[in-house]
């Protein structure tokens, strides 16, 4: 006995038959649905459990796409992803970007392929204008048929948003290692394309700004927000520049790296050089000397994220993320010397 055998003697579509017998949450007619009832008790019809089962599982997956889950700041994040999401029975499948948006796009149509309830898109957005247009086109279509999306930080995308406070936490920042009479600092920023990049180099230099307190391009050295990528930056900003008394690194990862270079060549910190992180991942506090960095609600924002993909908010709805500073002790006041 066959699933076309109930939809035959139920006089309805195959498509309607498994609809009924699989549980979809696509409506039927309730003159539908009693015929089909009624067809699978007249003809004693037991469903494949491995079919039933896949359609049941349709919408009860959560597709989360992040730059890299093995990177602290995803993991943080997808902690709080991991959370709500099983407080809705979801499934959580998780896919790896390396920060390539060619493969977001094509993770994107996966998901869909696989019928997701609900998309996550958990990293930075890209300076890329027809890369947003093509990945809002294929998120609206998503949305149309009924799928929610959410993204966490600012892409320009469609979906409902969690913001991190990303050039504000920059700025205070900034405030703390100026206030502390630095005039020669380096920046150890991330990748030029990405927004996250741009929005903390922007509050960077708000503050020095605000304080009259030169930053050129020159000391302005871009990295992959890695420990290696933050570690050759390092190396290269001593190299160029052996006046600098402070390292602003825009996130914590890139600021161990500094932290290794600056032993190695013996400077200690912060009695010759001060160094400041961004994210406040959990080895912030255990380096030593302990990171002075942004701290940002990171499983919150992943929780609050997943929260908006799967409750019905509308998809508009934006929600701020905001940052502190919290001082430990790899910064303090400006060597006294004569340049």
């Amino acid at each position: 006995m066959t699933l076309a055998d109930v939809a035959r003697r139920a006089r309805v579509s195959p498509a309607t038959a498994s609809r009924v017998i699989n549980g979809s949450t696509k409506p039927v007619a309730d003159g539908l649905r009693e015929r089909v009832l009624k067809a699978v008790a007249e003809l004693r019809y037991v469903p494949n459990a491995h079919a039933q089962n896949l359609a049941r599982a349709q919408r009860s997956a959560v597709g989360v796409i992040v730059h890299d889950v093995s990177d602290p700041y995803f993991a943080e994040i997808t902690r709080g992803l991991q959370r709500i999401a099983s407080s809705y029975g979801q499934l959580l499948v998780i896919c790896n970007s390396y920060r390539d948006p060619q493969r977001e796009l094509e993770y994107v149509a996966l998901l869909r392929a696989q019928q997701a309830g609900a998309l996550v898109l958990a990293g930075s957005g890209y300076h890329d204008a027809e890369f947003t247009k093509q990945l809002n086109g294929q998120l609206k279509a998503y949305a149309e048929t009924g799928g929610r999306v959410a993204v966490i930080g600012r892409h320009e995308l469609v979906g409902a948003a969690v913001l991190p406070d990303n050039t504000v936490g920059a700025y205070a920042i900034g405030l703390a290692v100026f206030g502390n009479g630095h005039r020669h600092v380096g920046v150890i920023a991330g990748p030029r394309n990405l927004t996250t990049t741009t929005d903390r180099l922007t509050g960077i230099r708000n503050a020095a700004h605000e304080r009259g307190v030169p930053l050129p391009a020159r000391r302005i050295v871009y990295a992959d927000f890695t420990r290696d990528g933050g570690a050759k930056a390092a190396y290269d900003l001593l190299n160029d520049h052996p006046e600098i008394t402070a390292i602003v690194a825009l996130n914590d990862s890139m600021a161990v790296g500094a932290l290794s270079v600056l032993r190695q060549r013996g400077l200690d910190v912060p009695g010759q050089v001060s160094v400041t992180g961004f994210d406040d991942m959990p080895i912030a506090r255990d380096v030593t000397p302990s990171l002075t960095t942004v701290r940002l609600p990171l499983v919150e924002m992943g929780e609050r994220a997943m929260s908006l993909a799967l409750g019905g908010t509308p998809i508009d709805h934006v929600e701020n993320a905001y940052s502190e500073v919290v001082i430990r002790e790899s910064l303090a006041a400006a060597p006294d010397m004569t340049r």
